[in-house]
């Protein structure tokens, strides 16, 4: 069970039973893209049908890190020579956007949801890591944001109490909140606009009608929908094959230790920021609300979140987490989750329309903020406003030898390990 999810109270306003009769748009996943595009829809004065195969924020949104935070998990040095200065300004400056988004509907809605703007520290886990991060500062700050600013090693325990690091940069702008909490406030205040919210209703059959409409069956119900907006990530329900074939889903695991003295967490996080490595099997953490230490990160390439792979997962987490923090070699694990990652090719989302269906996925680690920003864009797309589309200019090819299962998972895994050891 994902420590957000058991820590918040569930959902209470679910329309009943399955969808019927017609509707202005249909929202395929009640995760935080397709509650924020529903709210923002129905503040438009559309009528607006969310249908959930699960519960609100029950898939990634509800099983993530908890971290909200702007800039690239790619080198941004590396991105500007990939996608060019211009272009690589412009999609940071969609991704600060995207904080600013959580926190104006946090501001907005009245959602009660310990949003704190903690900043980001990214740390070096090798000495060469850390001269990378210092060239990539330079022209971070130069070009598009002035708001970061490099931690050497001799400064690191006022960031961290670890000897772990080499230093590292931190982003002013990174935020944290408790993210089963601002899942269920999204849906709660969507509802309130209007927005009937069907959970546990998967489509499994869609058919499509004139123009960009769409019939949508569920094993409850079916209803009719003008436009159509799928934001549903990495799920295995539904007709998506075209989709399947763009996304590796890669399991994010987690662990989350018992509530910890304030003295200690003081000692180790003094100022609870949210905190990441350079590694490939990239480790992170912050605080819960509850001054929990909540450990995460790429334990295992495995395609797959069950019991029995989160729970190897959470050896291997335990193990990372007292190599970063010896102090809490006793400290008790109350939590042990997993969630998918709905990677792409590139690591970046993509948002646009295949036909007659809108879409927005493919986050790639980025969920948190780039959804619930990507969820207000597309309400304005639907309304005919693609020119506010950060991504609507990348083509998306399919995953050479990629069907749907991520049967190449264990060997991409090998790579990366090797990598980590030479790089």
């Amino acid at each position: 069970m994902s420590y957000w999810l058991d820590t918040t109270k569930p959902f209470a306003s679910g329309a009943p039973g399955g969808p019927h009769g017609t509707t202005d748009v249909a929202v395929v996943g009640a995760g935080f893209t397709g509650l924020s595009a529903a709210l923002a829809l129905a503040k438009k004065g559309a009528k607006v049908v969310v249908l959930e195969a699960d519960r609100v924020a029950g898939a990634a949104s509800g099983r993530n890190g908890g971290m909200c935070n702007n800039g690239f998990a790619q080198d941004y040095a590396g991105m500007v020579g990939k996608l060019g200065r211009e272009r690589a300004n412009m999609l940071y400056r969609a991704f600060d956007a995207g904080v600013d988004k959580v926190e104006s509907i946090i501001a907005a809605e009245g959602i009660d949801c310990h949003f704190a703007r903690v900043g980001k520290l990214k740390l070096a886990a090798k000495p060469e890591h850390y001269d990378r991060i210092v060239r990539s500062q330079e022209l971070l700050a130069r070009e598009v944001d002035p708001e970061t600013r490099l931690v050497p090693r001799s400064d690191m325990r006022g960031e961290i109490g670890s000897d772990h690091y080499f230093g590292g940069m931190l982003y002013e702008k990174g935020a944290n909140m408790h993210m089963g909490e601002f899942g269920q406030g999204l849906a709660e205040a969507a509802a309130r606009h209007g927005v009937l919210i069907h959970e546990y209703n998967p489509v499994i059959g869609m058919k499509r009608l004139a123009g960009q409409a769409h019939e949508l069956k569920t094993p409850q119900g079916t209803v009719r929908a003008s436009q159509v907006l799928l934001a549903t990530g990495t799920s295995a329900v539904g007709p998506l094959g075209w989709f399947r074939r763009r996304i590796v889903p890669i399991g994010a695991f987690l662990i989350a230790t018992e509530p910890l003295p304030v003295d200690l967490l003081d000692r180790l996080t003094p100022h609870r920021r949210n905190t990441t490595d350079t590694r490939n099997f990239v480790s992170y953490f912050r605080t819960s609300p509850d001054n929990r230490i909540i450990f995460g990160g790429r334990a295992r390439f495995s395609g797959r979140s069950d019991a029995a792979s989160d729970a190897k997962s959470g050896v291997i987490l335990r193990q990372s987490m007292v190599s970063v923090f010896p102090e809490l070699a006793d400290a008790r694990i109350d939590y042990c989750w997993g969630g998918m990652v709905d990677m792409t090719r590139d690591r970046l989302p993509r948002a646009g329309e295949r036909d007659g269906l809108f879409y927005s996925m493919g986050y790639s680690g980025h969920g948190t903020h780039m959804a619930t920003y990507m969820g207000a864009i597309m309400a304005e797309v639907l309304d005919g406003r693609a020119d506010l589309n950060p991504w609507r200019d990348f083509d998306w090819p399919a995953i050479p030898g990629h069907f749907g299962k991520p049967w190449f998972l264990p060997f991409v895994g090998a790579y990366y390990r090797y990598q980590d050891l030479v790089k």
